[in-house]
């Protein structure tokens, strides 16, 4: 009688750890791991009763069409997961989140277009990423940031027409990487893929295969191989405008920078303004052809030529204006301080309010005038000159500014 209760009693504890649905099979390995077999079972979803000791879960195929948050509850402890060859088109976010002990996730051969990026993020111990044959048409940034022990990550085979700058970085274990056989626009957005194939240590599996689909001259050729010339980086050069000589149909003193940019594809102009009271971002004209400010309320009038005026400049538009040059290469920028001072004796004004500052010793600044890119300050200061008999006029009430006198002080590298 004692022997029959200690083998119920051993049955009693080896039972959970031998549950096994009826289509799977179940072993225990050699390394004592618990290997479930239920591949090629024509199952429609992730069966029920498994054992919450599995290791391996091998489902590959099968006809798997989805895959929901609690698919895999019952086997917190898997490290291996085969799910290779179903027909998996919709995967819930949270499917994958709670396996934090996997190492192999294959999921190639199926449909997936969307995918839960987010729960890549618990699985920092994965080591094997299978997500080839499948409807993935991008992926975000970030995807695969956590995944520091990443070897062999497989991409090929699917929708990819681009990949974001910075896709593969934090990924200090990979060794292989995938990606042939993507429709690849060969913009300059890949651009970086061509420069970072040329560094890594990564072997590029059938590298010769990562062709371009377009643009069309282009089709055919490897992304490796995308020509230098088409792909240039911006540059940017700032250029100081004044209204001496009264061209400009605004009344009193109109700032006017001027931004060139080059590179290929043609950059973007952008405006960052910062001024004491407020932030503003221009990411575009906004004075059309025509002369009409499309944003009546906005106060800095941006042309399409890369020209910005600020008409009646004042001591509320002090501030830190900044240029960008944008495409799809990189970005460029650059600033300068913009601060506006006057006086009776303007350069008398200039070194007892900032004796730091140096200046062009009365020299006036015309249209065109460049920025001199061998100062070392940052500060652009505007002196206008007010006579005596206008500051009587004016009763206090205001500077006004004599266009025939404007001096400009600078120190600031304003090209790039």
């Amino acid at each position: 009688m004692r022997p029959l209760l200690c083998c119920l009693g051993l049955a009693a504890l080896l039972g959970p750890c031998l549950a096994c649905p009826t289509a799977c099979s179940c072993s225990t390995k050699k390394n004592g791991r618990l290997l479930a077999e239920c591949a090629y079972k024509d199952l429609q979803e992730v069966p029920e009763g498994l054992s919450s000791n599995v290791t391996i879960l091998t489902l590959s195929a099968n006809r798997i069409g989805w895959l929901g948050k609690g698919s895999f509850a019952e086997v917190p402890e898997v490290q291996s997961l085969w799910l290779g060859y179903n027909q998996i088109g919709v995967v819930e976010s949270g499917a994958f989140a709670l396996l934090v002990h996997l190492k192999n996730l294959d999921l190639s051969h199926n449909k997936i277009a969307d995918f839960p990026w987010q729960d890549l993020r618990n699985l920092s111990g994965l080591q094997i990423l299978k997500m080839n044959n499948n409807r993935l048409a991008g992926l975000p940034r970030d995807a695969f940031r956590s995944l520091k022990d990443l070897r062999s990550l497989w991409l090929n085979d699917n929708e990819l027409t681009t990949l974001a700058e910075g896709t593969f970085d934090n990924l200090p274990s990979l060794s292989q990487l995938q990606i042939f056989n993507n429709p690849f626009n060969c913009s300059c957005k890949v651009f970086w893929l061509k420069k970072w194939t040329e560094n890594t240590s990564v072997s590029i599996t059938k590298g010769g295969s990562t062709l371009c689909v377009a643009p069309s001259r282009l089709k055919g050729r490897a992304v490796t191989d995308i020509p230098d010339h088409h792909c240039v980086a911006p540059s940017v050069q700032l250029t100081y405008l004044s209204n001496l000589d009264n061209t400009v149909m605004y009344d009193g003193l109109t700032l006017t920078l001027h931004c060139s940019v080059a590179g290929s594809p043609p950059p973007e102009i952008r405006w960052k303004i910062q001024t004491s009271s407020r932030r503003v971002e221009i990411n575009g004209p906004n004075v059309a052809r025509d002369g009409n400010v499309k944003q009546s309320q906005e106060r800095f009038l941006v042309f399409k030529n890369g020209t910005m005026a600020i008409p009646n400049f004042s001591k509320e538009d002090e501030g830190i204006y900044t240029c960008l040059a944008v495409n799809d290469v990189g970005t460029r920028d650059v600033s300068v301080n913009v601060a506006l001072a006057g006086s009776e004796n303007p350069a008398e004004d200039l070194l007892r309010d900032d004796p730091q500052a140096s200046h062009l010793g009365g020299q006036s600044c015309y249209k065109g005038d460049e920025m001199d890119p061998s100062g070392a300050g940052e500060k652009l200061v505007i002196i206008y000159h007010m006579p005596r008999e206008s500051k009587s006029r004016a009763g206090g009430a205001g500077p006004q500014v004599h266009l025939g006198t404007l001096l400009l002080v600078l120190g600031i590298a304003l090209c790039c």
